[in-house]
């Protein structure tokens, strides 16, 4: 029997020798190593950043066995030895990815990984279906931009999907419904950032596998179905910042497995159920500016998992419950600006873990008063206060304000703004606060004893001194030796900047904002600052006289502007190799520009606005240009608009306005889809623009200024009709400005900046400097060319336009009447052209216009009147001698006076308004169905003669909805 089994446990491990060596010949095929190496060489691997770990591509090799199994990153099936798996997250991979990638040839892959590379913001590729066995995809922070393929919807097997972005509004997604309904089998969706601009899909609330649902920052809308608060596996759920997305929480029977809830920034109302004490496992609620009402159910103290919960700004009221006391895992409570009552706070005591505390404007209605002692005994390392007229009991805060907080031995963010204390601060009762790192005191109207302890184991890292009315830089902030933020803005401090500022932060420093003083320039006229990890400087909006310092090679964002800096810009510049943002504009400075400006990789806004530059834009932009922004307006430059331009597919702002480049009209800009602004106002560009080029693409279009030049030749009008934006406006649901916002996340905090694009435009006659352009500002202006023949009835296509300047050209034939459905349109000047016929009547109906400029044309006939065009005066319509009526001397005779504008429904009651509508626009909405250019005019609540116009059955089946409106709303002029 022994040998028996000796004999079988020899046999046995025979077999698995055989199994291993047969194993070990199991190499990765050739023709997924080729397709693995080709991926490789399209990219190159960046230097290690904040998302790059370590190149993982490094290790692939043909050399020796060739076998990608081995490789790092690489998976294959241990039987046949097919690629299964693929991560290449945080590799440092860098460039753009290619339509025909070669990825696509793994066609047995089930899990990939490409999170954390830079691809240049290219697009996704299209071919996904190809590798149908696809279960984990992560595409997320990335780099990606466009529209999301369509095909990826088409994996039926996924399990996990995150094409989640830092970058707000680079990837989209039209039909989010569409897209998620073949992916039932999802556990993990994670789209946060990409624009969704759609209501939330309701058939999420089936995907009963889902386990995690991230939708932030995705502009989604409409109602939040209530049943995926309670999908069985579902334990994170994140919406936040979605502002027009309502919902409410579900009452009865919630019970769910949920660990993390992000509501914040949303529209959820209603009242918080005494069901939700039922969420056992619940560790994070943030419900944070929402419209939740009510009082706080005493079934929250049975969060026994809670360790931060953030009701900031709602509707709450009552007092909060004593069972609060419960909730000892809680290390993070807000409650601020809520109308919360009762005047003590001892059940915080119970909180032993809690370190940060927001209480900002918690008032005892009656008293006024808030009893804090229970707060002061508390073992808090933050606490926000925040009180104006309000004080506390035993702890007065008039004079001696931290000495209200001594007890508080382990503090460690304190914030005590917009006190208006008028008042001198101890210094010494600060440094008390040993492990204070974070102090806010924005807003404050203080000064700062000069005297004190000399200490360098402070450990203040965070100092808000923003608009605090400071004449002079504080002299504790020389002997902060962690200080990493500097805050001291909007401050009126004098003088030179001191070099003791950084005594003792030089290696910590990382982020200084020193705009909106009265400095004048640098102790001993310094060119460099000794700051090597400084990641963000602001010095703009000062007094400094000098020439341009050049920052550390750390710096990311660097704000010079609106000074008085004189000289050349130093090619050292190019060295500061993060360099992100960079604005010189509105000082002095000279000369040529550094022909590798455009060669820093990293750089997404170049303000060098309103300066004396001379001499050629720099030609050298790399493929992988990331600049969004762009403004050289204002200066000096020559030369012509450089090609390589065309390399910043991420271009939304291009201003060279008002200098004296000799170009013709950058056709190839139609390639960069995500301009929004282009500005070549004021030089010397010249040619037609009108050409046999049918396929132009100015998709998002929203100003387009090229007045003051020599262009000729036939109106414009591909370009025009390739500006879609101006057609149909996305996502404009609340007012917004275009802007840049650029997150930057560096070693020990996340930066982020956001920029505004400005410009000047010529509006109602007068030219006016837009700090902020709103969305909603859509314009044109080709005035002051050389432009021919008729304006074509398409311009009426452009729906959104404000503002339309078309004066000082060589335009011909009849105002076109289509500009009457321009129904925003504010501003419109087609003076000192040829332009010959009647003002057509339908004009009247641009309620909105508020400028009208045709003089100097050689139009005649009535000039309408009734709504705008009573407002107009008389040299709105000077030099037209065939014009009459008012507001000229010269009466309309022969009957030629304009009829009076159409007829419009009103009601008594102006609150009762719903909507204003003219006939002709009630008869198009209801489908009517009349063909472009057919105008109903001066029609009457006559039943019987709409009858006779809508003859056809089409038109009566129209006529019938229209009917149907009338009985259930009320129409008002």
């Amino acid at each position: 029997m022994a040998a028996l089994s000796l004999y079988l446990l020899l046999t046995w491990i025979f077999l698995l020798s055989l199994f291993r060596t047969r194993f070990a010949e199991v190499l990765c095929h050739a023709d997924e190593s080729s397709a693995l190496m080709e991926f490789k060489r399209s990219f190159r691997t960046n230097t290690p950043d904040w998302r790059c770990i370590y190149p993982k591509v490094h290790s692939w090799s043909l050399d020796g066995s060739g076998d990608c199994c081995s490789w790092d990153g690489v998976e294959c099936d241990e039987v046949t030895g097919r690629v299964i798996a693929l991560d290449l997250s945080s590799s440092c991979l860098s460039g753009t990815m290619s339509p025909n990638t070669t990825l696509f040839r793994l066609v047995h892959i089930e899990s990939l990984n490409l999170a954390f590379n830079s691809f240049n913001f290219s697009s996704i590729p299209y071919g996904f279906s190809n590798l149908s066995k696809l279960q984990y995809l992560n595409l997320s922070q990335s780099e990606f931009s466009g529209e999301i393929p369509r095909d990826i919807s088409q994996l039926s097997k996924l399990v996990s999907l995150d094409l989640s972005i830092y970058w707000t509004e680079t990837l989209r997604m039209p039909n989010m419904g569409g897209f998620v309904h073949n992916l039932t089998g999802l556990k993990e969706l994670d789209l946060s950032h990409v624009s969704l601009s759609s209501p939330f899909p309701p058939m999420l609330a089936n995907f009963s596998a889902l386990t995690l649902l991230r939708l932030e920052y995705c502009e989604l809308s409409g109602n939040f179905p209530v049943n995926i608060f309670q999908l069985p596996d579902l334990e994170v759920l994140s919406v936040f910042h979605n502002h027009n997305l309502s919902g409410f929480f579900p009452k009865p029977h919630w019970g769910s497995p949920l660990k993390y809830l992000y509501l914040s920034w949303t529209n959820f109302s209603g009242e918080i159920p005494t069901s939700i004490g039922n969420l056992s496992l619940l560790n994070d609620l943030r419900a944070r500016t929402c419209y939740f009402s009510g009082s706080l159910p005493s079934s929250m103290g049975n969060l026994s998992h809670l360790t931060l919960l953030d009701l900031d700004e709602n509707n709450l009221q009552g007092q909060i419950p004593v069972s609060f006391a419960n909730l000892t895992q809680l290390l993070e409570l807000g409650f601020s600006r809520n109308n919360f009552s009762g005047d003590s706070l001892e059940w915080v005591v119970n909180l032993t873990k809690l370190t940060f505390l927001d209480i900002s404007d918690y008032l005892a209605k009656e008293k006024n008063e808030i009893e804090i002692d229970g707060v002061t005994n508390a073992p808090l390392s933050c606490v926000f206060f925040f009180f104006f007229s309000c004080y506390l009991v035993g702890n007065s805060l008039h004079g001696d304000i931290l000495g209200a907080l001594r007890n508080l031995k382990d503090l460690e963010l304190l914030f005590l703004e917009s006190l208006n204390l008028n008042d001198v601060l101890d210094v010494n009762d600060l440094f008390t606060l040993k492990n204070l790192r974070y102090l806010h005191l924005s807003n404050s109207n203080i000064s700062f004893t000069k005297s004190f302890i000399n200490t360098t184991t402070f450990k203040l890292t965070y100092l808000y001194l923003d608009s605090c009315n400071l004449t002079e830089f504080p002299r504790f902030i020389g002997y902060l030796s962690e200080l990493e933020m500097l805050y001291l803005q909007h401050n009126r401090i004098q003088g030179t900047i001191p070099r003791w500022m950084w005594n003792n932060s030089k290696e910590s420093l990382r982020y200084v904002d020193l705009s909106h003083n009265l400095l004048t320039g640098f102790e001993n006229n310094q060119t460099n600052l000794p700051l090597p990890n400084l990641n963000y400087l602001d010095i703009s909006s000062n007094l400094l006289k000098t020439t341009l310092l050049v920052p550390p090679p750390s710096i990311m964002v660097y704000n010079i502007s609106n000074n008085f800096l004189f000289g050349e810009v130093p090619t050292s510049i190019c060295e500061v190799s993060s360099l992100t943002v960079l604005d010189l504009s509105n000082n002095t400075l000279n000369g040529t520009l550094p022909p590798c400006l455009g060669s820093i990789h990293p750089l997404i806004l170049l303000n060098l606005a309103r300066n004396k530059f001379d001499g050629m834009i720099p030609h050298i932009y790399l493929d992988d240009c990331a600049l969004r922004m762009i403004d050289l307006r204002e200066n000096q430059l020559s030369g012509i608009v450089p090609r390589s331009l065309g390399s910043c597919r991420m271009l939304e702002y291009l201003n060279l306005g008002d200098n004296q480049i000799n170009d013709t009209f950058p056709f190839w800009l139609s390639k960069l889809t995500y301009l929004k602004v282009i500005g070549l106002q004021s030089n010397n560009f010249h040619g037609p623009i009108e050409s046999n080029l049918s396929q132009l693409n100015f998709t998002n279009l929203h100003i387009l200024d090229i007045s003051n030049n020599g262009f000729n030749g036939e109106f414009p009008s591909n370009l025009l009709k390739s500006c879609h934006t101006m057609k149909v406006m996305v996502g404009q649901h609340t007012l917004a400005y275009l802007d840049i916002f650029a997150s930057l996340p560096t070693i020990s905090f996340s930066l982020s900046k956001n920029t505004t694009y400005a410009m000047e435009l010529t509006n109602k006659g007068m030219k006016r400097e837009y700090e902020k352009i709103p969305n909603v500002l859509i314009a044109i202006d080709l005035s002051n060319n050389k432009f021919e023949g008729f304006i074509p009835e398409l311009i009426g296509d452009l729906e959104l336009l404000r503002m339309l300047n078309l004066s000082n050209n060589l335009l011909n034939g009849s105002i076109p009447p289509s500009l009457a459905n321009l129904t925003v349109l504010e501003a419109l000047d087609l003076s000192r052209n040829n332009l010959v016929g009647e003002i057509p009547q339908q004009l009247a109906h641009l309620t909105f216009l508020s400028v009208f400029n045709i003089s100097h044309n050689r139009l005649s006939g009535p000039i309408p009147h009734g709504t705008q065009f009573d407002t107009f005066e008389s040299s709105s319509f000077a030099m037209n001698n065939g014009l009459c009526g008012s507001p000229l001397p010269n009466k309309c005779t022969n009957g030629e006076d304009a009829p009076p504008p159409p007829s419009s429904f009103k009601v008594d009651n102006e609150e009762e308004c719903l909507f204003n509508l003219d006939w002709r626009i009630v008869l198009v909405g209801a489908g009517v169905g009349f063909s472009v250019g057919i105008v109903i005019e001066n029609l009457i609540i006559d039943e019987k003669r709409m009858w006779f116009l809508c003859c056809s059955k089409k038109m009566a089946k129209g006529w019938k909805k229209v009917r149907k409106a009338l009985a259930d709303k009320k129409l008002c002029s």
